[in-house]
């Protein structure tokens, strides 16, 4: 399948590698060791470790503003201007307005939450597209609205290319569409979509738009206005802060929603999905998350210019972060996948050399069971995940569910070239046993 020109190349690639390795010193986790090797984290797609900054804002959260929300007292109501400022944190990193930002659980709660208020609105008939490329967090929760009738429309992935050809999705369209469910990046292999298009032909089709982010919003920078999607969803646990779901819709779909709440919650976007008390502590910690990527991007403001537009303050500071992560992480994962493809018996599944892609690998190792790779790669501090990471059909069209799925390896900015360079001699002696 040929590479989707439409999908714009990273700023980073023209900006050249940039290293990172610095910010090392901020991830206490890092001073780990196993069996007498310095713990690799390399299981970023899983969730990736956190700066000592998160550490501290949340214990400073629990010891000085412990309280719940509206309260006329002082811990109450720094509590309130906790929240208030995570929304305006998370606007900044989305390019969205604070009155857009929604926080839960998690990303799949949040999901379930806002497929349950849409399916409100659907009649027996009604479609919902979906694809098999995608985690399941944004699939089951469209699948769930079956039982009241809706139809449910797949976008088909290509296993050779573990990529989507969004001129298929045209085909799937019609005037019972009501709502378009894609990944921005895929969580297994990488493959990175052109959901701005995908976007488009959903408003086309007269359905709302759906953006699963992920595991794209890790690796490179989102303008929720330039994608043009009605809800966007991603998870602060997957950029260097607590667990703590976010939900960005737009604000006019937003207030169309009809929500299942509690009677005194506010009916007006985005209290309207947040269902009971939210995770205060969690909450600054996304705060300090954010402004740990702020921190980054301000060495390279000067860098990424060009390409921040009309961006200023902190937006223009994380943008400048989420450049400077992607051109720190593109070459680690291109030497990764290089020297994986180069090892006899090493099978490494995603798109084709490039296609966009996130610093995700994944791969398998002819005789021995992925499970059993993790454990043997765990005892030498490599840090890896196995298995089918909740995209239970993508790994079901690749036919490796009944093997064991794949091994994964996600890269951050804490990672280095010594750490790729000691999993790729560590799968070399594996493979040939």
């Amino acid at each position: 399948m040929p590479v989707d020109k439409q999908i714009p190349a990273p700023a980073a690639a023209a900006a050249g590698a940039i290293d990172l390795s610095w910010c090392r010193a901020e991830f206490p986790a890092l001073e780990l060791t196993v069996n007498g090797h310095p713990a690799a984290f390399l299981d970023g797609p899983g969730g990736t470790q956190v700066p000592q900054a998160v550490i501290e804002a949340m214990a400073a959260y629990l010891v000085k503003k412990n309280a719940n929300t509206h309260g006329a007292f002082m811990t109450s109501r720094a509590t309130d201007e906790t929240i208030a400022e995570a929304r305006a944190a998370l606007a900044d990193f989305l390019g969205a307005t604070p009155a857009e930002i929604a926080f839960g659980a998690n990303m799949t709660t949040l999901n379930f939450n806002l497929a349950r208020a849409i399916g409100r609105t659907l009649r027996p008939g009604d479609e919902i597209v979906v694809t098999e490329l995608d985690h399941d967090a944004n699939v089951s929760p469209w699948l769930a609205l079956e039982e009241q009738g809706a139809v449910i429309r797949w976008l088909p992935v290509d296993p050779e290319t573990c990529t989507l050809d969004l001129d298929q999705l045209a085909g799937l369209l019609g005037r019972r569409t009501r709502v378009v469910a894609i990944g921005w990046a895929s969580n297994a292999v990488g493959t990175i979509n052109d959901v701005a298009r995908a976007v488009r032909m959903a408003h086309d089709a007269g359905a709302l738009a759906v953006v699963d982010a992920v595991h794209y919003a890790p690796h490179g920078p989102v303008d929720v206005r330039a994608v043009g999607c009605d809800f966007l969803l991603c998870s602060a646990y997957k950029f260097f802060g607590p667990h703590v779901g976010v939900l960005y819709g737009r604000r006019a779909a937003f207030e169309a929603l009809a929500t299942y709440r509690v009677r005194p919650q506010s009916p007006s976007a985005p209290e309207k999905i947040e269902t009971g008390t939210l995770n205060h502590e969690g909450l600054a910690g996304v705060v300090a998350a954010i402004d740990f990527i702020a921190r980054l991007g301000r060495r390279y403001l000067d860098t990424f210019r060009p390409v921040l537009g009309e961006a200023t303050g902190r937006r223009a500071e994380i943008l400048a972060g989420m450049h400077a992560i992607e051109a720190h992480e593109a070459p680690l994962a291109a030497r990764l996948r290089a020297g994986l493809a180069a090892l006899a018996g090493v099978k490494v599944y995603g798109p084709p050399e490039g296609h966009p892609r996130t610093p995700t690998v994944s791969f398998t190792v002819a005789g021995h069971h992925p499970a059993d790779v993790a454990r043997y790669l765990a005892e030498r501090g490599l840090f890896v995940w196995d298995g089918d990471f909740y995209a239970v059909t993508l790994v079901e069209r690749l036919g490796l569910a009944a093997s064991g799925g794949l091994v994964r390896v996600g890269l951050a900015p804490y990672n280095t070239v010594a750490e790729v360079d000691r999993l790729l001699a560590a799968v070399e002696e594996l493979a040939r046993r």
